[in-house]
């Protein structure tokens, strides 16, 4: 995503042609990466118990729109308008202001294009968050961590990776030069570290390491997982913002990484376990993806193959991490965002070839150590800021308003507490069972109803 983002007619410059075939491509590419919200809720909430199911589902569909409205009023013109530091944009463009003109134009794509692109972005990285605390967080402390870690970080961090003016620009990839093509640094990495931060917050759940908390739905694992491989060719590719070589490099480079992560994960699996899993089929899917997202345009198909094949081993080991420094990392968002995204963000200081879009040498390409020493600077500075931040923000919250379900409801069950919903409605379900009836007394005026379930003779419920 190395282009400069800031609407042309803002600032004066030569007025290119729009392309129509760019601009297809972008739009397309942005309901792709939308689509990976709802994939992520599939995804998420597969994995949870099923007393979460929903409150999982929703974590990620109330960032949908909470970021939404965020993006609009303030945060395309803090991350992508104007520079104060090297840090943040300004409010120029509040409101979207002046982007609808027809003049308004990025690159080839008009400027609102480039917006609804960027905005899927936006709404995913906190999304992500949220599975390292799932079973265990207030519906309210969650909306309100999403608005503030959404302003705090995610939209200075994004103008630093992001925003490219000459040198003028954002920190990392305008001063720096490090590479991020599509969001190792600036989402996964990002993410990552404010799901630990988040985590050690909240805190463990009840009974963890002492009950089984297993998935309850691992077909939902694989849908999500699914619509996550296919969305993700827009969140790669679509990065181009054109459709020429650079899309269809990215695009190759993001099946090949993934697929080899895949036979990573379930070597590590079938060594250390004797089995290759469906969950591991999936987590090793979503490592390979995270991994080649800032290094899609540094390396080649083989390097990509290579640092499939690793990221998935290395995040495969990494979800096990959690047991042996005893934090509750519910759905091993740290394990598989944070060290995949750093370890393909890292990559690139190894396998970085100039024959590849990006244009860099890595070390195994005659190029030093210099891009390493860039990379490894970028995700140690974003890594930092993002877990103060998140770690601090998440205290206000739990002092305030609650950010940590009272033990009671945790066990009660997420979904009952918050949302006054079941995922699955096993009495109606029971009832069709053959054999089975289910009789409901109709209660008087204050009491309380009763059921009473029978079996007909010789009937097995």
């Amino acid at each position: 995503m190395r282009t400069r983002a800031t609407p042309r007619s803002m600032e004066g410059m030569t007025l290119m042609e729009i392309n129509a075939g760019d601009t297809a491509w972008v739009l397309a590419s942005a309901a792709l990466v939308f689509l990976m919200t709802p994939g992520l809720a599939f995804f998420y909430g597969g994995m949870v118990r099923v007393k979460s199911v929903l409150n999982m589902m929703m974590m990620s569909a109330i960032t949908i729109a909470v970021v939404t409205i965020l993006w609009v009023v303030v945060g395309f013109s803090l991350t992508f308008t104007g520079d104060t530091g090297h840090v943040i944009g300004d409010f120029s463009a509040a409101g979207l202001k002046g982007l609808i003109a027809p003049d308004a134009v990025s690159g080839t794509i008009p400027t609102l294009a480039f917006v609804a692109f960027q905005l899927m972005f936006a709404i995913i990285t906190p999304a992500l968050i949220s599975g390292a605390i799932a079973d265990r967080a207030t519906f309210r402390g969650w909306i309100a961590f999403v608005v503030g870690w959404t302003c705090l970080v995610y939209f200075p961090v994004a103008h630093s990776v992001w925003f490219l003016d000459d040198g003028n620009g954002g920190w990392i990839g305008d001063k720096l030069k490090a590479i991020d093509f599509a969001g190792g640094t600036a989402v996964h990495v990002n993410a990552g570290a404010a799901a630990l931060a988040l985590a050690l917050v909240l805190g463990r759940r009840v009974g963890w390491r002492k009950d089984p908390m297993r998935p309850h739905s691992l077909p939902l694992v694989i849908l999500g997982a699914g619509l996550l491989w296919f969305g993700w060719f827009g969140f790669n590719a679509g990065s181009a913002l054109s459709a020429g070589t650079t899309a269809a490099v990215t695009f190759v480079n993001t099946q090949v990484a993934t697929a080899a992560a895949v036979i990573g994960w379930l070597i590590v699996e079938r060594i250390r376990h004797g089995k290759a899993t469906t969950l591991g089929m999936a987590s090793g899917a979503v490592a390979g993806l995270v991994a080649i997202t800032p290094s899609c345009g540094a390396v080649t198909p083989v390097g990509a193959i290579i640092l499939g094949v690793l990221a998935g081993a290395i995040c495969a080991f990494a979800v096990s991490l959690k047991y042996k420094l005893g934090f509750d990392d519910s759905l091993d968002v740290v394990g598989v965002h944070l060290v995949g995204g750093l370890f393909g963000s890292l990559a690139i200081g190894f396998l970085g070839t100039a024959a590849a879009p990006s244009a860099v040498n890595g070390l195994f390409y005659g190029g030093g150590a210099s891009q390493l020493g860039k990379q490894a600077l970028a995700n140690l500075a974003v890594g930092v800021y993002s877990f103060t931040v998140a770690f601090i923000l998440g205290k206000v919250i739990d002092k305030t308003i609650g950010f940590r379900l009272p033990e009671d409801d945790e066990v009660t069950g997420v979904d009952q507490v918050e949302h006054a919903e079941t995922a699955y409605d096993f009495l109606a379900a029971g009832s069709g069972l053959r054999g089975h009836s289910t009789v409901v007394r109709t209660a008087e005026p204050g009491e309380v109803e009763e059921t009473e379930s029978t079996e007909k003779e010789g009937a097995k419920v």
